[in-house]
């Protein structure tokens, strides 16, 4: 386990969170996230590969058009 850089008091330790963006007008909402998250402040730190699907999901939704889309995070 390792403290988290943004409070220093909490330890980050493997979870999920929910990711929220906004780009242009859409809002993009994914639950479910695998993350490694602060078991103090709620601080969440995402891997490479899964920051990577984030913004991948994010571009889909922009490119369709939806206003809000929320989603449950899938590999």
């Amino acid at each position: 386990m390792t403290a988290c850089i943004i409070c220093k008091n909490g330890e980050v330790v493997p979870g999920e969170t929910t990711v929220t963006l906004q780009r242009r007008q859409t809002t993009i909402i994914l639950k479910g996230v695998p993350a490694d998250v602060c078991d103090n402040c709620g601080e969440f730190y995402l891997s490479e590969s899964v920051a990577r699907r984030v913004f991948e999901v994010a571009d889909s939704a922009v490119r369709s058009g939806a206003e809000v889309e929320i989603v449950r995070f899938a590999a």
